[in-house]
């Protein structure tokens, strides 16, 4: 906990003043108590007396005025806040080697199964929008708090070649900030890749863009998951910048061979490789997250795992009506004792 008005916690040094007073005045009231003849006629006439409770309730106001001393100072302290608007786009990898059986019962099936349970665990109002991606990109299911066209979008994935991970998340920007003219073929340094014969396109005139710290924006996030490396299309790197200009975290997530690996099917064979190190650069950028999956259980418990901070966020937040409140509180419950026990506000 910190504190915005730190210099006003010196008021806390009159709480032993406080204490003093107190003290003192006890004892002046001892000594103008009217002496009696004898000690047992005191005692009859003092009764059993009030004991302890007598101080329970300066002792309550006195903790009243303390906590009200620490809301002046003004302290705040990071908490963990529900978000009220949130919107998750899911990207994920339709290229041919999602067809790979080394994830059972081969790795777009269990894809599928693990984001579909993922959206189903989201809170009813965020929003979901899905993009696939292979050789290009496209927008399968806008952002929509509707789960059964969401998961209705997740079946329709159709295979294709070729790995185009920058388009997917260009086009996740895109459909998230669909006012900031972001297009696919207008990345700005555009870096080539061999055989692939894209070029760098600068960028079209459009409205002035004011870039915001990574991880800024909490009202939405892209999670990513891809099983190959790029081979076509704009550079991932390139793409994270973008999304880090806005503030957007991209969560990555891998799944299939790390070390390379050839699949065969329909006569043909592909050379396979997960390219974790701009996997983890993408997340790095973005202030997001990687996350591995080498098998189904490990990708259902990336989601899983995903979908609890999906939804809430850290802010640092000022707490002063808090520590009010509970001054508050302690002032009536010692007025109220007071009452109750002596028939008097003490």
């Amino acid at each position: 906990m910190s504190f915005i008005w730190p210099s006003m916690l010196w008021l806390l040094a009159l709480l032993p003043l406080l204490v003093l007073l107190y003290v003192w005045l006890l004892r002046k009231k001892r000594k103008t108590t009217v002496r009696l003849a004898s000690v047992q006629v005191a005692k009859l006439a003092l009764g059993s007396g009030p004991g302890w409770r007598r101080h329970v309730p300066p002792l309550l106001m006195l903790l009243a005025i303390a906590a009200g001393l620490l809301a002046v100072s003004r302290p705040t302290a990071t908490i963990t806040l529900p978000l009220s608007e949130r919107t998750i786009m899911l990207a994920i990898d339709v290229s041919g080697s999602m067809r790979a059986e080394d994830v059972k019962p081969n790795r777009l099936v269990a894809a599928q199964e693990a984001a579909k349970s993922f959206v189903n665990n989201l809170p009813r109002e965020v929003k979901v929008g899905v993009v696939s991606f292979a050789g290009t990109a496209a927008v399968v299911q806008a952002p929509t708090t509707s789960r059964e066209d969401v998961i209705a979008a997740i079946d329709r994935f159709q295979l294709q070649r070729g790995t185009a991970t920058g388009s997917g998340i260009i086009l996740s920007l895109a459909t998230l900030f669909p006012d900031h003219g972001i297009e696919i073929q207008h990345v700005t340094g555009q870096r080539n890749f061999p055989g692939s014969g894209s070029r760098s396109i600068q960028q079209p005139d459009k409205p002035e863009f004011t870039p915001v710290p990574p991880g800024s924006y909490n009202s939405a996030a892209i999670i990513m998951l891809t099983d190959g490396q790029r081979t076509t299309g704009p550079d991932p790197l390139d793409a994270a910048k973008m999304a880090a200009d806005r503030g957007i975290r991209v969560y990555t997530v891998g799944i299939g061979t790390t070390s390379g690996e050839t699949i065969g099917f329909e006569g043909w064979s592909m050379r396979v490789r997960l390219d974790e190190e701009t996997l983890k650069n993408v997340s790095v950028l973005t202030h997001g997250e990687y996350f591995y999956a080498g098998t189904a259980e490990d990708l259902v418990k990336v989601y899983n795992s995903l979908s609890s901070r999906m939804v809430v966020e850290r802010k640092e937040t000022e707490i002063s009506a808090l520590f009010a409140a509970l001054g508050v509180m302690l002032s009536v419950l010692a007025a109220g004792l007071s009452v109750w026990w002596f028939g008097r506000v003490a």
